[in-house]
């Protein structure tokens, strides 16, 4: 009896040992043949833009720095930094008595040399011509007389009835009046031409020089009053009143910022492709709002150090939110696609030599390996030039391994909502292997 229990027990172990064999076997057969889940999407048709990104620093639309052009104390400062001006206001006083006493003085010698061309023009011209026309008119009076003597005493002369020797005098008498009215001619002449004309312009020119020593003090004074130069914001005011201000060195410094300009550097493969008046989103690096700019400056050389293309983009500012030195990060939208067929990113898996490819999936589960051509990738889309076409179902997780004309299983991974409990996680779904198992059990009578 013992011998028949031993046996029987063997016989027992060997065929449960025989039939757990042969449902391992059974299972890594049905591992083998289940298909590979993947998650897929469809190929979409959307607008896509290509996109050329860069870091870069704000900087004001204009600026300017106040530079006084005299050295002389601060007398008083009108405005303090952040405050805003307009273009022409007055923002600062310099010391100016010593200014405003050369003014004075200049303004003197213009009255004295005005009354000196006045004198000159209307009082010592006209005497003196006056006289010279006496003289004139008396040495001709003088000449017709000496002519009158002289032909009467030669007259006489040949008439024996006088001496040849009054004659002689009578002759050289003649020659001296005649002498003495051409020297008085040719000085009324001089007076009524040259001297005139030497002397009034004399007095004029002192006059004008008189003028422009007025107007040199008057400048000296009005440099004085320090003036915006443009409209704006004072971002810099380095003096205190009393401190002496240098010509050279800022007093003020004036900026703009209705607009600011975020300056980029990129890549000079990319530089080729930013045009001037293109669309920019300008991100500020805190996190505030996106605002719509344009590009306004595309430099026209590479930086050689860096081998980047510096780019200026353009940004109003409402508000003056925007401080320059903040750092921004700036999208350049260089070319825009209003119907481009698109897939996710991570649908592109490697192609063969080299090349990309995507996995889409038929109505039978069953993947194809498409050869594709990438065009712009923005964010995480990619461009599908050719090898997909909009409707498409393509494989984006698990596609790494699966073979072409490979079957697949479709995996949903969308959390579904409990009727009874919106925050309540959803059950997971059972992997193809357990549900197998399920199916194997006998259903319970």
């Amino acid at each position: 009896m013992k011998n028949r229990w031993f046996w029987a027990a063997s016989f027992i172990v060997a065929a449960a040992g025989l039939l757990a064999t042969g449902c391992r076997q059974s299972e890594t057969a049905e591992e083998a043949e289940a298909p590979a889940p993947v998650q897929v999407t469809g190929v979409t048709q959307e607008p896509i833009r290509r996109i050329v990104a860069g870091d870069g620093v704000l900087f004001a639309l204009s600026q300017s720095g106040v530079v006084p052009n005299i050295s002389k104390p601060v007398v008083k400062f009108y405005v303090n930094r952040g405050d805003h001006v307009k273009e022409g206001q007055l923002v600062a006083t310099l010391e100016s008595r010593d200014l405003k006493a050369a003014v004075d003085n200049a303004r003197a010698q213009v009255n004295q040399a005005s009354l000196n061309v006045h004198s000159t023009e209307l009082a010592t011209v006209p005497e003196s011509v006056v006289k010279a026309q006496s003289d004139v008119q008396s040495d001709t009076e003088q000449l017709d007389a000496a002519k009158r003597l002289l032909d009467s005493q030669q007259k006489l002369f040949e008439q024996g009835a006088l001496a040849g020797r009054r004659v002689d005098e009578a002759r050289v008498a003649f020659a001296s009046a005649k002498a003495q009215l051409a020297g008085a001619t040719e000085h009324l002449r001089a007076l009524n031409s040259v001297s005139k004309g030497d002397q009034i312009a004399t007095a004029q020119a002192q006059l004008q020089a008189a003028n422009a020593q007025l107007a040199a003090a008057e400048a000296q004074l009005s440099y004085s009053e320090i003036h915006s130069p443009r409209s704006g914001v004072v971002a810099d005011r380095p003096l205190y009143e009393g401190e002496m201000a240098v010509p050279g060195t800022p007093m003020l410094t004036v900026m703009d910022i209705s607009k600011v300009v975020a300056r980029i550097n990129i890549p000079e493969n990319h530089g080729g492709s930013v045009k001037v008046g293109q669309p920019a989103d300008v991100i500020p690096a805190d996190g505030g709002d996106t605002l719509q700019g344009r590009v306004t400056v595309v430099s026209p050389a590479t930086d050689a150090n860096s081998t980047t293309t510096q780019i200026w983009v353009e940004v109003d500012n409402p508000g003056e939110k925007l401080k320059p030195g903040a750092s921004v990060h700036v999208k350049i939208i260089t070319e825009l696609v209003k119907n481009a067929t698109t897939v996710p990113a991570t649908a592109i898996l490697p192609g063969e030599e080299g090349g990309t490819a995507v996995l889409v999936i038929d109505s039978d589960s069953i993947a194809h390996k498409h050869v594709v051509t990438l065009g712009i990738r923005e964010g995480d889309k990619v461009q599908i030039l050719n090898g997909a076409r909009p409707g498409d179902e393509v494989v984006v997780v698990g596609g790494l391994g699966v073979d072409d004309k490979g079957k697949v299983k479709k995996v949903d991974t969308t959390v579904q909502e409990s009727d009874d409990d919106d925050n309540a996680p959803a059950a997971p779904k059972a992997s193809p292997k357990d549900q197998k198992k399920d199916e194997a059990k006998p259903k319970a009578k």
